[in-house]
Order: C-alpha cells, then structure tokens, then sequence
C-alpha cells in the first residue's frame, strides 16, 4: 500500500525555518520523480518544488527560490523540504507526492499534509 506521510509542520515567526520530511513506503523511490506541493486556505494546491530520482536536478516555484531547497534520501525513503526565511505568505498545509517525470502530474492519492504557519 503506497503512503506518504508528511511531518515537522509548526508555528514559526517570519524569518525562521523549519525541515519537513516526507516518509514514503509501498514503492520504490529511486523510481520516482518527487515534488512538494502546498494550499493555502482559500487557494488551489501549488507545487513548491521538485527533484529527480536521482537529486541531481531540482526545480523550484519563483515564490521560494532562494529559501527553499529539496533534497532526498532514497535508501531512507524520505524527501525534505528546507525552509528558511519564511514569510507569512508561506503558511499552507504542505503536502509531497511522486511523480513519473518533472513535467507530469502526480500521480496516487495524496497523503494529510503537513500545517506550516509563519506568523508576522
């Protein structure tokens, strides 16, 4: 059974930082572009970034570039997400999933999320 559990979410005054991990089991990663993806209330779920099976290529949104950075661990099964300089405007509720390629969609359901609240 595929899961996808995301962690380490919390409250954080702007200017602080906080890791998410993303624990995946019932596949193999290594087969598996990632991405995190994030909703903030009231607004469709955006991707955040992304990284290839093998963490060589990473790819971010525009609104994170800079202060956020994507990385994997495929023998643990787990994709983080570094997020420093945070902005009130980064609260949502981050969620990661797989993807067959950096341009496809993701793909399997998707998993509770993690709450991320920057305060200012």
């Amino acid at each position: 059974q595929v899961q996808l559990v995301e962690s380490g979410g919390g409250l954080v005054q702007a200017g602080g930082s906080l890791r998410l991990s993303c624990a995946a089991s019932g596949f193999t990663l290594y087969t598996y572009v990632m991405s995190w993806y994030r909703q903030a209330p009231g607004k469709e779920r955006e991707l955040v970034a992304t990284i290839t099976n093998n963490g060589g290529s990473v790819i971010y949104a525009d609104s994170v570039k800079g202060r956020f950075t994507i990385s994997r661990d495929n023998v643990k099964n787990t994709v983080y997400l570094q997020m420093d300089s945070l902005k009130p405007e980064d609260t949502a509720v981050y969620y990661c999933n797989r993807r067959r390629s950096i341009w496809g969609p993701p793909v399997g359901s998707w998993g509770q999320g993690t709450q991320v609240t920057v305060s200012s």
